[in-house]
């Protein structure tokens, strides 16, 4: 690599967040900078940036063997094919944009359906630019400098969560398309992991190359030393995950030749003989791992159990408790059989931010009783599922003394004061886990494809690697395809990213000071919607996250006077205001910092009431919800070249038995208002909040008009409801 692209790469390494430690010029904190924003009002800007890009990209083109020929003769006839075509490539241009006016307003104001809002320019610009070059992530010889960057940005987000980068044991992290996949591959590596010791004691006692290393010792769960070829089975089976990744280079220390070692492994691998052979023929008897994940787990877990042949079945839900988080008594009890069992577990997985419910699982206390149980011979890997989560890690990052200039907003100076206490304790956690999902095109607000995943042992990756000779050239330069399920992949995704670091530093003063306006947003919007109903209102709101005096068992009395403290301190307050009085008052921002969601995903249910009282009919308020998000959802676009005309943007899902079990949707269902028949689903609603604007416009808080929407639409669903089922007023 020449001398230039190495200084190159040099100045490129250094983040935000370092440049400023180097006394560098900070970047400025300056959002309404870095979005086109919701009526395009920096489309200047992003033309420039654009152009930037075009342009650089035509010249490095041009600076290539310049007195090469153009692809056609530049004549007449040429000319007005040439015509012909770009007039036809603009019509098809234009019925394509014509079309897509009728997308989800995803950068609105009004748009609080899923996990996402507007996307930076700088990620566009760098994904653009870098899309023209069409570089392909899956081999170094075809994205020379964008596997570069790849593998930057795969330091920074390994730092973001907390893993040491000068440790000794390293992290390493890339990008994948998406957290599914991010995900299929920690179950993946996971798994494997469980049988690099069978696989190595088999290896051992067949293998006359390997001969010098029968002696080898490997320290047991219990952390005791003993003679690999002296463990049984089950004991094989849990060794921790360092241990196992290890176990390589111990046997090549004894003078092994790695050719032989890898030879040997290539026979009694798991990865040659399957999981179905490798049962038959190495561990006759032994039961296949399980993987355990909380109820609230994303799909692809099961994707992910199904792909690797352990089966559906060995995905083992565990139920969560009232504020959708883990229950860790559930899980010892699950742990507790699999030990008694001898059911090995590959992996136990902690979601950091729900799908639907933004919940936290309680991270610290897995981390404790991973370690209890390793203990007593029962090891597992740790795995943090924080595709929606991981960029609120920047909360807690620490950023050099003194705030970047730029714009001030609400908790701006110090973002993590919106984190509640329980959810600060899990991602301080982090560190702690043995690998880490994150979505950059989630809360990073980069474009799709750009999903993540973090080892905190550098050497799990080599457990799902594949060697295409074509891709690999023998390991002489660095590589990132072979690591993981994809293979051809864009080294524009990578890009993106990379310049969205260099423009929000990963740290507190970046990401943390965005997300912690989003935070502090969600908080306000939970506040609205959760007061929008009065005793006297012809309907109730139900939020899934409980407000503090509930969650701590206060009084129907007690209940009712907090929630009117929220209702006219926090709701009926000003972001000034607000600022001002929590500042004065500590007990107001502690119950500020426990209302709403753990993150930024609000759920919550409308229920009707006539004459006076609430209704108790089930099947009447899913119906109320269903009629609500069919009114605010973008399901189809019918009407082709037309803008939506939705006042706002919702999404919907249901608390179904089989996935949450019947005591959590009762306790919901009861808090509702309603009786839930055994075996029914509660409908409700949820609210993404990933406008770091929305009670800070250029007009004010626009929450106020989102409550108001959503007051009117269950007016509106309330009398169509009625007048299906012929009930009066």
């Amino acid at each position: 690599m020449g001398s230039h692209f190495e200084a190159l790469l040099r100045g490129m390494k250094a983040g935000a967040g370092e440049a400023l430690r180097e006394g560098a010029k900070p970047p400025s904190f300056a959002p309404s900078a870095w979005f086109l924003g919701p009526n395009g009002e920096n489309a200047a800007h992003m033309q420039r940036l654009l152009g930037i890009a075009l342009d650089d990209h035509v010249a490095a083109r041009r600076d290539y063997f310049p007195t090469d020929p153009d692809s056609a003769a530049d004549d007449v006839e040429t000319e007005e094919a040439r015509a012909i075509s770009c007039a036809a490539m603009e019509e098809n241009l234009r019925l394509l944009t014509t079309a897509l006016r009728g997308s989800i307003p995803v950068a609105s104001h009004r748009n609080t359906s899923h996990m996402y809002w507007d996307i930076t320019m700088p990620s566009v610009a760098g994904y653009l630019a870098t899309m023209l070059f069409n570089q392909n992530n899956v081999a170094a010889e075809g994205s020379p400098v964008t596997t570069q960057l790849e593998i930057q940005v795969g330091e920074e987000m390994a730092a973001m969560l907390g893993y040491d980068l000068k440790a000794d044991v390293r992290p390493w992290g890339h990008i994948t398309c998406d957290g599914s996949v991010a995900n299929l591959e920690a179950a993946w590596a996971a798994r494997n992991v469980k049988y690099v010791a069978p696989a190595m004691a088999r290896a051992l006692r067949e293998e006359p190359s390997l001969a010098p290393a029968r002696h080898v010792t490997l320290r047991q769960p219990n952390g005791r030393w003993a003679r690999l070829l002296d463990l049984d089975p089950w004991t094989l089976l849990n060794i921790g995950v360092d241990d196992a990744v290890g176990l390589r280079a111990r046997v090549i220390d004894t003078g092994v030749a790695p050719e032989d070692v890898d030879a040997a492994l290539a026979r009694w691998s798991l990865r040659a003989m399957g999981l179905a052979g490798f049962h038959a023929e190495v561990l006759h008897g032994v039961k296949s791992p399980v993987i355990l994940v909380p109820a609230t787990a994303h799909y692809s877990w099961a994707k992910a159990a199904g792909l690797l042949g352990l089966g559906q079945r060995a995905l083992l839900r565990i139920p969560v408790d009232l504020d959708g988080r883990m229950s860790l008594p559930d899980l010892r009890r699950t742990l507790e059989q699999c030990l008694t069992e001898a059911r090995p577990v590959a992996l136990v997985v902690a979601v950091m931010g729900s799908t639907q419910e933004s919940a936290v699982d309680p991270l610290v206390q897995i981390a404790a009783m991973r370690d209890e149980f390793a203990d007593r011979g029962l090891t597992f890997a740790l795995h943090a599922d924080a595709a929606w989560g991981g960029y609120f890690a920047a909360l807690i990052r620490g950023a050099p003394p003194g705030p970047p200039p730029g714009e001030r907003f609400g908790f701006d100076h110090a973002p993590a004061e919106t984190l509640n206490p329980h959810v600060r304790a899990q991602f301080e956690a982090l560190p702690q886990t043995d690998s880490i999902t994150l979505d950059p095109h989630k809360a990073g607000y980069a474009p799709y494809p750009a999903g993540g995943l973090c080892y905190r042992n550098a050497e799990m990756r080599w457990l799902v690697a594949e060697m295409a000779p074509v891709v690999y050239h023998g390991g002489r330069v660095p590589s990132i395809g072979v690591f993981g399920v994809e293979g051809s992949k864009p080294g524009a995704a990578a890009a993106g990213v990379w310049l969205n670091h260099r423009t929000i530093a990963t740290d507190v003063s970046g990401y943390g000071r965005l997300l912690g306006r989003c935070l502090f947003n969600a908080k306000r919007f939970a506040a609205a919607v959760s007061t929008l109903a009065g005793p006297e209102d012809l309907f109730a709101v139900t939020p899934f996250q409980r407000l503090p005096a509930e969650r701590e068992g206060g009084t129907p009395a007690q209940i009712a006077a907090q929630r009117a403290v929220v209702a006219d301190r926090i709701v009926g307050y000003s972001n000034a205001a607000l600022m001002e009085a929590m500042a004065k008052d500590p007990s107001l921002k502690t119950l500020f910092q426990g209302i709403g969601p753990d993150l930024t995903v609000f759920a919550y249910a409308f229920n009707l009431r006539r004459g006076g009282a609430l209704n108790r009919d089930l099947s009447l308020m899913n119906a109320l919800n269903d009629a609500v998000f069919h009114r605010l959802s973008i399901e189809t676009s019918e009407q082709r070249g037309e803008v939506p005309t939705q006042p706002m943007i919702i999404t919907a899902s249901s608390f179904s038995p089989d996935d949450y079990g019947q005591p959590f949707v009762d306790a919901f269902a009861a808090r509702a208002g309603v009786a839930n028949p055994p075996g029914a689903s509660v409908r409700f609603l949820i609210s993404t909040i990933e406008n770091p604007f929305l009670s800070e416009t250029a007009e004010g808080n626009f929450i106020p008009t989102l409550a108001e929407v959503l007051r009117a639409t269950v007016l509106d669903a309330r009398k169509e409801i009625l007048a299906i089922h012929g009930l009066a007023d």
